[in-house]
């Protein structure tokens, strides 16, 4: 036996070491000269990466494949890609960099084949998390809300949940760590336990994006990118906080990451606390408050070929759920009901790379108990939500410009009860899924397209009579067509068509009691939501304008919805969940102006609108108003040595009245004006940033449609002064 584990470890080795490449160089600003620090440097073929050090060198080792990109990426400066062919073990190339006036080219990790944003075939939304964070956020989900297309579902300051072009809850997939979050996010009071330490980004797939996904990822995904280790033989301190003045409560974050030659390892701690929200009137709503304790670990093996990566996530969350508005002091502590999260989150990611392909592989399992407790009474609601997923994904070698990736996807999933209340029956979901994507590059255009099978079980135990168990089979081919054409060096126009497939989630399926308030009943006898959307993406730039328009119609066969039921009500009112044909349609356009010669001002302006009705003419339930943004912003990048940038904003933000469904309240429209400043220094190997902003900044008192609390008639936050530091020792 020891001589054939011998064996087997000698032809792994000899795979994953043949071959084997090194690049180095330095990096310069093309203008001054000066060796620039901190340059983002990665290779998407092999998922290498790392940044140049204080004298603007780099070097990456042990890479396999002949043939490669290698990426450039520095905030302030266009982005750099360098195609390398190697016919000697080590190449060395020195880069130098224009500064830009726009925001940098990523790479997109979303879509399959980690290409920059200007040659993927999808327009995909990237953000990252410290672009977000100077215009200050108390959660992640109030942050991507930047973005144009994505709203938010909001129970107050605590539970905020995505909308994606009118759609939401397990339309919307959310992947965390690399894997699906799976935490019962079908309704709108249900927290997503997501806390914004330890996240480096997020990308927005805004469509159906089952073809990589899956079921249930029919309006789109959410994809947080977890923060990079540190680069080799580096050690990297951080710290950071915030202060929220409406709730008076705050953040606060502790990380340290170190990385070997070959391993690396990363821990996080995070807490946040704040109290109940106050309203424009200085009334707080009450039981309103909200706590957070949120843990990473990570740990890293890289050698050549190879690169894994394990990662945990701890998240405890208590949300209490408001009861009306009341004169007073800040409260912390729940006066009434409150939901009690728990989420356990462990990712295994591995990269396998061969001379001209590779094969990756990500395993997760996550446990969620969500419960919802009563003062004196205990858990009316305790389930518990085990899921296990495995994803896994070969990447043929590129030849004459195609690229390939076939894959299969299995989720096993199990619900089960302790509470007094059974909101979901005790039961199993087992998924699988294959698929083969492809994409074709021509010399001024992109072609992709793809398929994909899902099969879908769902098995439950029976509660009562009124709530018999049953064995559910669900399947569906989905696909996707897009092309990429750019009409200049200026100008790009893409076109996508995809197709997506929902099977209903247990709540749909199975409910009957008390929920949010109200009674629902659920459907066993529901069918598979199928929806068809096209997409449409024109954009123009040049060193002074961005300009773009997108626009999209999704039609969805089956869409299911909640309808309040004609039978009396004795305490609560009754829902069912019923089924119809249903369109949605609107898009997105917008403007970054910045004029010449002023280098330091930015003027930015989008709109945003969707409509959704069902196939009678109403009006969908839940569908974001539109939007109009603008903002004007001033930067100053470089004054001095240490003062890297300083900024100051201001927006105004228009909601219109929205489309209302004819079981909601008419909301009239509103205009909210937020502000800010912000500094980033560096001394030595110290950086520090500190961002100051204000929401709502002339206290308008306004109600969301969006907002659960909209029935009891409860205003949204009035102003909120977010004071931000951000402190990192490398």
């Amino acid at each position: 036996m020891k001589k054939y584990i011998s064996i087997i470890i000698i032809i792994l080795n000899v795979i994953l070491t043949y071959g084997q490449h090194s690049v180095s160089g330095t990096v310069k600003d093309a203008k001054t000269e000066e060796l620039l620090a901190g340059v983002n440097i990665y290779i998407p073929a092999t998922q290498q990466g790392t940044v140049t050090d204080l004298d603007g060198k780099f070097q990456i080792k042990n890479i396999t494949q002949n043939d490669i990109d290698i990426i450039f990426n520095y905030e302030g400066y266009k982005t750099v890609n360098r195609h390398l062919h190697f016919d000697t073990p080590h190449k060395e190339i020195n880069i130098t960099m224009q500064e830009a006036v726009f925001e940098m080219d990523e790479v997109i990790v979303s879509t399959g084949f980690n290409k920059l944003q200007k040659d993927n075939v999808m327009k995909v939304a990237h953000k990252s998390l410290e672009n977000l964070a100077q215009k200050g956020m108390q959660n992640i989900m109030e942050g991507i809300a930047q973005i144009p297309g994505v709203s938010n579902l909001s129970t107050g300051t605590g539970i905020v949940k995505p909308v994606i072009r009118g759609l939401s809850g397990n339309r919307v997939l959310v992947y965390n760590q690399g894997v699906r979050l799976e935490n019962y996010q079908f309704g709108e009071e249900h927290g997503m336990g997501i806390d914004p330490s330890g996240i480096a980004g997020v990308e927005v797939i805004k469509g159906p994006a089952s073809l990589l996904y899956g079921s249930d990822a029919l309006g789109g995904v959410i994809y947080l990118i977890p923060e990079k280790f540190a680069p080799a033989n580096r050690t990297i301190f951080n710290l950071s906080s915030a202060y929220f003045s409406n709730t008076a409560g705050g953040q606060s974050s502790l990380g340290i990451k170190t990385s070997k030659e070959h391993w690396q390892f990363l821990a996080r701690g995070s807490g946040k606390i704040n109290g109940d929200y106050q309203i424009p009137s200085n009334e707080r709503v009450i039981n309103s408050a909200n706590k957070d304790t949120d843990i990473k670990l990570a740990i890293g093996y890289r050698k050549t070929g190879l690169k894994s990566a394990l990662r945990y996530n701890f998240n405890h969350t208590l949300n209490g759920l408001a009861t009306g508005m009341a004169p007073g002091k800040v409260k912390y502590n729940f006066t009434g009901k409150y939901q009690d999260l728990t989420n356990h989150n462990i990712s295994w990611k591995n990269d396998i790379n061969w001379k001209n392909s590779h094969f990756k592989t990500n395993i997760g399992f996550s446990q969620v108990r969500r419960a919802l407790i009563k003062q004196n009474t205990g858990a009316f609601i305790d389930m518990t939500l085990r899921t296990l997923n495995a994803d896994l994904k070969w990447y043929a070698p590129k030849t004459n410009h195609w690229e390939w990736i076939t894959g299969t996807q299995m989720m096993w999933q199990t619900n089960s009860n302790a509470g007094q209340h059974f909101l979901l029956p005790n039961g199993r979901i087992a998924n699988a899924g294959v698929f083969a994507n492809m994409n074709r590059e021509f010399d001024n255009g992109v072609l992709q397209a793809g398929i994909r099978y899902d099969f879908r079980n769902t098995h439950t135990e029976t509660i009562d009579t009124n709530r018999p168990g049953f064995d559910k089979n669900a399947s569906s081919f989905s696909g996707a067509l897009g092309y990429k054409q750019d009409l200049s060096d200026k100008m790009r126009l893409r076109l996508n068509l995809a197709s997506g497939f929902r099977a209903p989630n247990l709540a749909e399926l199975t409910s009957n009691g008390i929920h949010e308030g109200r009674i629902e009943i659920g459907n066993p006898d529901l069918k598979n939501e199928q929806n068809i959307q096209v997409d449409f993406n024109w954009e123009y730039n040049n060193s002074h304008v961005e300009f773009f328009v997108n626009g999209f119609y999704n039609h969805i066969k089956h869409y299911i919805y909640l309808q309040p039921d004609n039978r009396p009500a004795i305490l609560l009112p009754v829902y069912i969940y019923q089924q119809d044909n249903a369109y949605l349609y609107g898009g997105e356009a917008g403007l970054h102006f910045h004029p010449h010669p002023w280098d330091w001002l930015h003027i930015q302006s989008s709109f945003e609108t969707v409509t959704g009705k069902k196939q009678n003419g109403e009006y969908l339930p839940l569908i974001p108003a539109d939007q109009w943004k603008n903002e004007i912003r001033l930067v100053n990048k470089h004054p001095n040595k240490n003062l890297k940038k300083y900024f100051w904003f201001a927006e105004v933000n228009h909601t219109f009245e929205a489309h209302s469904n004819p079981d909601e309240n008419n909301y009239p429209a509103y205009t909210l004006v937020n502000t800010g400043i912000g500094a980033k220094w560096q001394f030595k190997k110290t950086k520090a940033v500190l961002n100051i902003s204000v929401h709502n900044l002339l206290n308008k008192t306004y109600i969301s449609n969006l907002s659960v609390l909209r029935e009891d008639h409860i205003p949204n936050q009035g102003r909120n002064i977010i004071i931000g530091m951000n402190i990192i020792l490398d």
